[in-house]
């Protein structure tokens, strides 16, 4: 029995960067897509299926991380590996809180991005995407939230997109204005964040998501 290639998607706008890496991936048995910009990227991950994703940070037309944010707001479980020159302790932490799974500072040595991956690729077999709520876990693949005190709760498509927006980056306050366009593809008016706010809080308690007055939403009580 053939055993399928891990199907990874390295989004890389350095061409002569991208095309040794994609050269080193596929001899190592990956399936190699490549996205030049962080558009392109987010069209691919959104409407194919991925073992893994490669994403450097200082992409042309979506950063790296907005990029992750919204693939993470989404319901895309593959796990992510930053490759960025940039490498401060702080770098890493926003890598990390933005949704990606492992974080490796250029120049590196490609031996040990390798070992990363196959690293990855073993955590992450068979397993699902879960995201910590305050007073559960959110399964994104199943859309639903796990309660240890209470019953599960189900959630819609655009209820799981947004708490799974919001749990990306637990600490920041997002504007109507980036979660309707992470969460609502920019097609409503803003006021459709405030009513899935509401439908939120109605199934999973206030305390799952906080007003900042005059700056917009973010995870957890007050």
């Amino acid at each position: 029995m053939t055993v399928a290639s891990p199907r990874l998607l390295l989004v890389e706008d350095d061409r002569a960067l991208a095309e040794l890496l994609s050269r080193v991936l596929t001899e190592e048995g990956h399936a190699v897509t490549l996205a030049e910009d962080g558009q392109r990227a987010l069209h691919l991950a959104l409407t194919g299926h991925w073992d893994l994703l490669v994403v450097d940070r200082g992409l042309p037309a979506l950063e790296g991380l907005d990029l992750i944010g919204r693939l993470r707001g989404r319901g895309v479980a593959a796990p992510i590996l930053v490759l960025s020159a940039r490498g401060t302790t702080q770098d890493r932490v926003d890598g990390l809180d933005a949704g990606a799974e492992d974080y490796l500072t250029k120049p590196f040595e490609v031996a040990e991005l390798l070992a990363r991956l196959r690293a990855l690729l073993r955590r992450h077999a068979g397993g699902s995407r879960t995201v910590r709520l305050p007073g559960g876990e959110l399964d994104v693949a199943a859309r639903r939230v796990h309660r240890s005190t209470e019953d599960d709760v189900d959630l819609s498509d655009r209820e799981c997109r947004l708490l799974g927006v919001l749990a990306s980056r637990p600490r920041q306050v997002f504007t109507r204005r980036e979660l309707l366009v992470q969460v609502f593809g920019d097609a409503e008016s803003e006021s459709i964040v405030d009513t899935y706010v509401h439908y939120c809080r109605r199934k999973l308690g206030r305390q799952v998501i906080s007003t900042v007055r005059g700056l917009g939403y973010r995870l957890g009580p007050t």
